[in-house]
């Protein structure tokens, strides 16, 4: 598998990132994790705009789905025609509220004529040649991480979520962990909201994960002292997610 970082920031865009995207490539097929604020414009930076093969949502922050709003604009508006639906897979009511945030769609089910709309569903499932496992982490909205495996590698993303057994279970063993690491060890303390540099490194380890990548650290967060944070109690590999880095799995 082949993982390029599109868009890293959390919470909103930085100077230097858009906000969550992440495209899983192999087999020539390609699934985009996220398309959050300026994802849209940076991915065309790795792929053609009508390349996309299918899309996960984690949840439904802005962060993580609003440039939606403008692919459903790319697709529907295309010269040349409409394009056929792509697979979007989602929590319960994606549809719904990518309508209600683009407000002037044609009509209310215009999404869906570019969009295939899934509900996610824990456990596990195939999208193109991948064999995912989704499960329910914890958010404030319903949330999503999500293990993609193939030819016997595997790659985790947390999407957002505090400390949660299910994260573990889906990290387990995994080639590379993208995890989030939105809060700083001893200055923010919500439970059940994000993880800091330290959770997200003790969850590298109790998973057994082979290389953790932060991401979803937001622009008024030191990402150098959350490294640092999950270095002390993660011993493999870890390292910080940067728009347009490659990692081949």
């Amino acid at each position: 598998m082949k993982l390029t970082v599109v868009g890293c920031s959390g919470s909103f865009p930085s100077a230097d990132s858009a906000c969550s995207s992440y495209l899983v490539e192999a087999d020539g097929f390609r699934l985009l994790l996220d398309m959050g604020n300026g994802a849209l414009g940076e991915l065309q930076r790795h792929c053609g705009l009508y390349d996309l093969d299918a899309i996960f949502l984690s949840h439904l922050h802005a962060d993580h789905c609003i440039d939606m709003c403008g692919y459903f604009v790319a697709r529907y508006y295309r010269h040349g025609g409409r394009c056929a639906p792509i697979p979007v897979y989602g929590p319960e009511g994606t549809e719904q509220r990518l309508t209600t945030a683009y407000a002037d769609t044609p009509s209310a089910s215009s999404m869906s004529e570019v969009f295939d709309f899934h509900t996610v569903k824990p456990g596990w499932h195939e999208i193109g040649p991948f064999t995912v496992r989704m499960e329910k982490v914890c958010h404030p909205v319903e949330a999503y991480g999500i293990r993609v495996e193939h030819g016997g590698r595997s790659l985790t993303y947390s999407g957002d979520t505090g400390a949660c057994a299910a994260l573990e279970e889906l990290a387990a063993d995994s080639d590379l962990f993208l995890c989030e690491a939105a809060f700083t060890h001893g200055k923010e303390n919500i439970p059940d909201l994000h993880l800091n540099g330290r959770e997200a490194g003790e969850s590298a380890a109790r998973a057994g994960a082979r290389r953790l990548v932060l991401t979803h650290i937001p622009p008024w967060t030191d990402p150098q002292a959350n490294l640092a944070d999950a270095r002390a109690v993660y011993t493999g590999p870890a390292e910080l997610a940067a728009p347009g880095r490659v990692y081949e799995i």
